[in-house]
């Protein structure tokens, strides 16, 4: 019979799998099986430990990266229903149609160096993606202070900036900055990314012209709130994103046909079983099963409930949440951005050598409560030069109204220290009472750990095996082997 060792590859086209044979005699041999020539061999090498006779029920409430992921791999054995409060699925994964061009106001761009999952999941799904650029650029006090990193003519593009010597000041912080940070990272301990600069003399110009703006635009956070950050977790996460190099840096891309294109084949197998417009409101936990009451009123049974949505929507909707639950889930804060998608270059910086993919807009010096970023949309979706599309966060006054497109929510995870502390713990919460959850927030926020989040979550819940095989395919979430919990199993 037939015995799993391992994936080799997979994709649309051609997957393939690692078998041993046991023969009468009791010996084995080794060979690669095409899943095309042989399906069967295929389907049986998935599960991991599932009940094969006897598929769940299990409702994934939430159908961003991490609720569609952990769908898509638990449908491949068992009964799948995806439950989505919003008119349309995806989540970040937004695309908006501006005449023929496709634009996305969410998720926009990763790299094969840190998001293996993404880039295998592409790859599985025959995703077409194209090249993008990434390039960052400040404009501070109403554009009397501004540069880009996009290369010499961009840093100096206000030449007023040559002859200043706190301009000077950052450039000499920063890159002792990238030369030291990472040597520095073991040591830190819980220090806040503020204390770490003042105990090593970093100046203002560093925080407010630079490190900060630039945390921001990443986190979608006011700047305000980047040094409260804790220093290692900060200085790992730049490290790990080449941000504190100043050449090698990886390659960016980005979905052909915008991220819609990705969500369309990775819900193909499923997509009967997605239900829009249908918010959970209600999770109660019994003996062996799962009740779920949605806006209609309507309740349902399930024998497994997987949570995909924000940690602070996951908390509200357990009617029953658990002392361990209210305070892990309840660690986290998010902030509410406003995305809006428009062509008004008013929200670009003023001199347009310094504009660059990604600008951080600020109407004061320092750090500011307030965040604003404009998206380069032609830049990083490379799309035409017209009409020039821009994805603004928060502009502090409104684009032209006869410039603006469409205009969308998304609340983004702040992590402090109490947040990162709850990370370390969240996954003994899996399994509780047949209650898992996922989300970005498992990790650093963005999609590679959402998508670690569900496809773990599947993988532990479902006894199904992700396709593909990476390096450190779960290392930007905590998982912890061995504390999943007992199906059933009751904590108060």
């Amino acid at each position: 019979m037939w015995r799993t060792q391992g994936f080799v590859s997979g994709s649309r086209k051609h997957s393939s799998v690692i078998i041993w044979t046991e023969t009468g005699n009791g010996c084995t041999s080794l060979s690669e099986i095409d899943a095309l020539t042989h399906p069967e061999v295929f389907r049986d090498a998935i599960p991991l430990g599932a009940d094969a006779a006897k598929p769940l029920r299990i409702a994934v409430i939430g159908s961003g990266i991490s609720g569609l992921s952990a769908a898509w791999l638990l449908a491949q054995r068992h009964s799948v229903s995806v439950f989505e409060a919003d008119d349309r699925i995806g989540g970040h994964s937004n695309t908006v149609d501006v005449g023929p061009l496709p634009v996305d106001t969410g998720f926009i761009v990763y790299n094969e160096a840190t998001y293996p999952n993404l880039t295998a999941l592409f790859h599985h799904l025959d995703v077409t993606t194209k090249p993008s650029e990434m390039s960052f650029a400040v404009s501070l006090d109403n554009g009397r202070f501004e540069y880009s990193g996009t290369n010499l003519a961009g840093l100096c593009a206000q030449p007023r900036n040559l002859v200043r010597p706190r301009f000077w000041s950052m450039l000499s912080d920063l890159l002792r900055f990238y030369r030291e940070a990472p040597r520095d990272m073991a040591g830190i301990g819980l220090a806040s990314l503020d204390d770490y600069l003042d105990a090593h003399r970093y100046g203002s110009a560093l925080r407010d012209d630079h490190l900060y703006p630039m945390a921001a635009a990443i986190w979608s956070t006011p700047a305000t709130e980047i040094g409260r950050y804790p220093a290692a977790s900060f200085i790992r996460f730049c490290d790990n994103h080449g941000l504190l190099q100043i050449s090698r840096r990886p390659i960016w891309r980005t979905v052909d046909g915008g991220s819609r294109a990705y969500i369309a084949r990775l819900t193909e197998t499923f997509a009967d079983r997605i239900a829009i417009q249908r918010g959970i409101y209600g999770v109660h936990r019994s003996a062996g099963s799962i009740e779920l009451t949605d806006v209609t009123g309507a309740v349902q049974t399930f024998d497994h409930v997987v949570i995909a949505t924000h940690a602070d929507q996951a908390l509200t909707m357990l009617s029953d949440a658990s002392a361990r639950e209210r305070r892990l889930l309840g660690a986290f804060g998010y902030t509410e951005n406003v995305a809006v998608l428009h062509s008004d270059p008013a929200w670009m910086p003023r001199r347009r050598r310094a504009w660059a993919s990604w600008n951080y807009i600020s109407g004061q010096r320092g750090a500011s409560k307030h965040l604003s970023v404009t998206y380069w949309m032609n830049r990083l979706q490379s799309l035409p030069d017209e009409p020039e599309l821009f994805v603004t966060l928060n502009p502090e006054t409104e684009p032209r109204a006869d410039l603006t497109i469409r205009r969308e929510t998304y609340h983004h995870p702040l992590f402090d220290t109490a947040a990162l502390a709850a990370q370390r713990e969240l996954w003994s919460l899996q399994g509780q009472r047949n209650t898992w959850f996922c989300g970005a927030y498992f990790g650093a926020g963005f999609h590679e750990d959402g998508l670690q989040a569900g496809l773990a979550v599947a993988e532990a819940l479902g006894g199904v095996k992700r396709p593909w095989t990476v390096t450190g395919e779960s290392d930007r979430i905590v998982v912890t082997p061995g504390s999943v919990a007992a199906i059933g199993q009751h904590e108060t």
